[in-house]
């Protein structure tokens, strides 16, 4: 991993053929129930405010990574949701012991592999320069770039880590490629240089714009069945993936963009792979601009811990995540934690806690709308079990097929929310 670390940042976006023409000439320990709010804000005292008017596109949850290391340039491909002007990236040191020296960025429109479509890469600027220092835990904002990306375009963002060290702030699990090199190479729009090919995205964790009038976004805050685990990667076949491409096709939805905050292995309530739903909450989903609703999707880890979590605590931590959200103005939709049965971890006492769990998801009345992922996948000849046709092969996580069958149970409607 402290190999595939070594990455540089860049932020910049496009103005190529149609998908991007000038709008404008030149502008550590278990957490229950109360415990979190206080950790999470120290987590996300670093965010800055959301900007003005723009709407999250694209995001990805941050964790601690390997080895840092500086003089490295990163071309780091994502997919937007919401089209629109002005783009921003989000850059992070989050989890970062050192500064982050960015000593360039830019963002271009991915033709194929590392290579930008011609003429599509502009350079990103951050307070009007083209460097940007990020001290330990500082996330920045770039500034907004003239020009118009559409939906559904393969953004690709080049970082030139100038000077790094310690830990890397990233998203381990990317299940798209993205590609490194030594030196600054960010400007460049060929792939000759970029002859490094990565499985993760490093110091990037939000892409925004401004969207259209009265257009928002949907987080979705899981764990491994969110982050996209076994789905195909490069095809972009997350169940977030899926429902994005729902929402653009909906001439009835104002809800268009789509924030993926799935961290494989992540739990409500205690930390371990990456920090808690709880503690992460305000920097992965409640700072991301635009946001109306966020989908709830995580328990399995807890339940599956063996670690003497009841339905009870559980559920505390829902309810605090919940209260969180509703009162940062969002609705929050509750989905059912999904069979799980013939994975290794799997026994009689944490079917029962999903069982309860799952009845108070259902009927308790704490979340504005439920989605019933538990009732879309799983066997009508045994209720324990995914349906071997949604089944990877490992018993918890969905293949491509289940992931389109989880986004297809969302209401659309349920995300309209306005609290």
């Amino acid at each position: 991993m402290s190999g595939a670390v070594r990455r540089g940042l860049v932020c910049v976006l496009a103005l190529a053929a149609t998908f991007l023409v000038p709008a404008y000439a030149p502008p550590a320990t278990a957490d229950t129930g109360g415990t979190g709010a206080s950790a999470a804000t120290a987590a996300a005292s670093a965010v800055p405010p959301p900007p003005a008017k723009s709407v999250v596109t694209w995001a990805s949850s941050a964790d601690r990574m390997g080895e840092a290391a500086g003089d490295r340039s990163y071309r780091l491909v994502v997919r937007t949701s919401v089209g629109g002007t002005d783009l921003r990236v989000r850059v992070s040191n989050a989890f970062g012991d050192r500064p982050l020296v960015i000593g360039s960025a830019y963002a271009g429109l991915r033709e194929s592999g590392a290579r930008l479509r011609p003429g599509s890469n502009r350079k990103l600027a951050f307070d009007g320069s083209a460097s940007v220092t990020l001290a330990p835990g500082e996330i920045r904002y770039s500034d907004p770039l003239p020009g118009r990306i559409a939906p559904m375009s393969d953004l690709a963002v080049s970082l030139y880590v100038r000077d790094t060290g310690g830990p890397a702030t990233g998203h381990g699990m990317a299940l798209a490629t993205s590609y490194a090199t030594s030196g600054n190479h960010a400007a460049e729009e060929r792939d000759s240089a970029y002859t490094e090919r990565l499985g993760s995205w490093f110091y990037l964790d939000a892409v925004t714009v401004d969207a259209d009038r009265g257009a928002g976004a949907v987080v979705t805050l899981g764990d491994s069945i969110t982050d996209g685990w076994q789905s195909s990667t490069d095809k972009n076949l997350r169940w977030p993936d899926f429902l994005a491409r729902r929402l653009h096709a909906s001439s009835g939805s104002t809800v268009k963009g789509v924030a993926n905050a799935g961290i494989s292995g992540n739990q409500v309530l205690a930390d371990g792979a990456a920090q808690s739903a709880l503690k992460r909450l305000d920097r992965d989903v409640l700072s991301l601009p635009g946001v109306r609703t966020v989908v709830l999707f995580e328990g399995v880890n807890d339940i599956k811990s063996h670690s003497g979590v009841t339905a009870a605590s559980l559920t505390a931590g829902y309810r605090e995540i919940i209260d969180r959200s509703h009162a940062a103005g969002l609705c929050v939709v509750g989905a059912t934690v999904m069979p799980f049965k013939g994975w290794s971890e799997w026994d009689a006492e944490g079917e029962a806690v999903r069982t309860e769990v799952n009845e108070w998801i259902r009927t308790g009345g704490a979340v504005d709308a439920v989605v019933d992922f538990d009732k879309v996948v799983r066997s009508p000849y045994d209720a324990e079990r995914i349906l071997p046709t949604f089944d990877n092969g490992d018993h918890l996580h969905p293949n491509d097929k289940g992931m389109q069958a989880m986004a297809d149970a969302v209401a659309l409607k349920s995300l309209e929310c306005d609290r």
